[in-house]
């Protein structure tokens, strides 16, 4: 990618377009003036990985969120989102999320589990992972859901990807946000988004690493 010259006018109309207030967090990163050139170039370098970061965090959204719905279909039937079995067995706190507010307001403008699958939040899919769904759904599936996990013990290998999950949850809404991602270890990142493709499948984790650009991005922060 061939590097861009921009000249003193052009930044400061750039950092006066997408705001003084926005550009601040670059330009303490920079070590600029305001408007300086050098908090462009860091802008442009973390809107760039936040793009290349949507190819591998999207595989890995729609590979979990698969995972869990072949153990759902398995375990409550192929319409799992109107079973009422599932929904009693959700959460329902009346502050935080709530999956089961969640799948009902999902479920109510589907026809069909195809639909649902991808209508729900990443969170949703995140708290099939909590220990409360141990021994309906992950005692007797987890191994076969994700076969390359490194542990035996279902509560040790469901808690990694619990954890996993919590922390590219993050990443993603940052990048769906806009938001600066100047602060974060995008290479121990990528590797947990590559880790919970590896745990479903290794050929899908390779077509990722093969095909994302995220990794020389993260490598050619100015």
């Amino acid at each position: 990618m061939a590097s861009i010259v921009i000249v003193d006018e052009q930044s400061r109309a750039i950092a006066q377009t997408l705001s003084p207030a926005r550009m601040s967090t670059y330009e303490r990163a920079a070590g600029c003036a305001q408007g300086g050139a050098e908090a462009i170039a860091l802008y442009t370098w973390n809107a760039q990985v936040s793009a290349a970061l949507m190819h591998p965090l999207h595989v890995c959204e729609v590979t979990i969120r698969n995972a869990v719905a072949d153990v759902l279909s398995k375990k409550y039937g192929e319409q799992w989102p109107w079973s009422q079995g599932f929904e009693k067995s959700l959460p329902n706190p009346t502050q935080a999320y709530s999956p089961t507010r969640d799948l009902q307001t999902v479920r109510n403008r589907c026809n069909k589990t195809s639909e649902v699958i991808p209508e729900l939040k990443l969170v949703f899919w995140q708290m099939m992972f909590t220990k409360r769904h141990d021994d309906r759904l992950w005692n007797a599936n987890l191994q076969s859901a994700f076969p390359n996990l490194p542990f035996q013990a279902v509560r040790l290998s469901r808690a990694i990807i619990y954890e996993d999950l919590d922390h590219i949850r993050q990443l993603r809404n940052r990048v769906a946000h806009h938001e600066p991602l100047l602060r974060r270890n995008l290479s121990d990142d990528l590797n947990k988004i590559f880790q919970l493709i590896e745990f479903r499948c290794s050929e899908t984790r390779e077509w990722v690493e093969q095909t994302q650009s995220a990794t020389h991005l993260i490598q050619a922060r100015p």
